[in-house]
């Protein structure tokens, strides 16, 4: 099942049925000012030979379907409101399912079930849903800064079966256990296999361990031993996504070296994604949409020819071990070289005639 490159986070007192179409036209209108073409936009990212053909995928995607995957957002992102102001948001959003224009991932996320925020988050989850009527197949709500398999239950028993929900790892007790145990599996086995997709909060997480707010970020050595727990616990039952980068694209005084910062350390931190196995992450703001889907087709594209001629190369042999050059193929890579080409394929970096020039079977 394809596996959307991001998830992009959006407070629900700002969704509107044409929410998608805006994103996009403000992720436009970025690209358009501060990197209006190839060139500027290659030395922004700090990437000189940026491939061609990763720019024009870019800008086609931006028009097509600008947004992959979108969660209004109940919490971080819309704060501490009065009741009667959340539930007017919760139906209002509710009530938007038939009309608005959604991508092809879609949802909602609540505030955590802890004994404090419990009661709010499953009246919101309630009057969205009530609200909406019937969602649509595969509707996803997120649960944050998820800690215990009770709360997963919970969210299990408010949801329709239709719909399908996703952790967000953002404690250090939600990796490893007061037992010293990893806690993931735990968490997923009382998903009942309704779990799409667990997302690292590195924010939270790093905060959660004392590291101070000057020295959080997406690429703290914290946040790489949670990732990796993440990989060694869920690969293979859920899709994993990565955690924001937290400098925004924008200046409120039109400081263009700011923002070029802001789309450099993006697009910087989604290949180090990818390049550490994490192909989806999230984006809080539409000027991040241009780094995401280049940095995602440049990944890829760059990697086609060499990966192709080791693929081949693998399939004359017959899967057997194989050397290409000074690199050694064995079946382990051979798995890893079709993931490589499946993800490239979803993702929309290539597509089939891509690979025929290089004589794919």
């Amino acid at each position: 099942m394809r596996q959307p490159v991001h998830t992009v986070i959006g407070g629900a007192h700002l969704f509107h049925a044409d929410t998608i179409a805006k994103v996009g036209a403000v992720a436009r209108k970025t690209l358009d000012e501060y990197a209006p073409n190839i060139e500027a936009f290659a030395q922004v990212v700090g990437e000189p030979d940026l491939p061609p053909v990763a720019w024009e995928r870019m800008r086609a995607k931006l028009t097509r379907e600008p947004v992959e995957d979108y969660r209004i957002d109940f919490e971080d992102g819309y704060g501490v409101r009065p009741d009667a102001e959340e539930d007017a948001h919760a139906k209002a959003a509710g009530a938007l399912l038939a009309t608005a224009a959604l991508p092809p991932f879609f949802g909602i996320r609540i505030k955590p079930l802890t004994e404090a925020s419990r009661h709010r988050a499953l009246r919101t989850l309630y009057l969205f849903l009530s609200a909406a009527g019937t969602v649509p197949e595969g509707f996803l709500v997120a649960l944050p800064k998820v800690t215990s398999t009770e709360q997963i239950k919970q969210l299990l028993a408010a949801v329709p079966r239709q719909a399908r929900i996703e952790l967000m790892i953002e404690t250090p007790d939600a990796i490893v256990d007061s037992n010293g145990c990893f806690a993931i599996p735990a968490l997923l086995d009382a998903c009942e296999g309704r779990c799409f997709a667990v997302h690292f909060g590195p924010y939270d997480y790093t905060a959660s361990l004392g590291i101070t707010a000057e020295a959080q970020s997406l690429d703290h050595p914290a946040c790489d031993f949670a990732r990796n727990a993440l990989q060694v616990c869920a690969s293979g039952r859920v899709n994993l996504s990565d955690g924001p980068t937290g400098l925004m694209p924008v200046s409120k005084t039109g400081d263009r070296a700011a923002v070029h910062a802001a789309m450099r350390d993006h697009y910087r931190h989604v290949q180090r994604s990818l390049r550490n196995g994490f192909y989806q992450g999230w984006d809080l703001h539409p000027g991040q949409l241009p780094t995401r889907y280049a940095a995602v087709y440049s990944f890829f594209m760059r990697a086609l020819p060499a990966a192709a001629a080791r693929m081949r190369n693998f399939q004359e042999r017959a899967q057997q071990a194989t050397t290409t050059g000074t690199v050694f193929d064995d079946e382990a890579t051979g798995r890893g070289l079709r993931i490589f080409f499946q993800r490239g394929l979803d993702c929309g970096a290539f597509d089939e005639q891509d690979l025929g020039v290089y004589k794919m079977k």
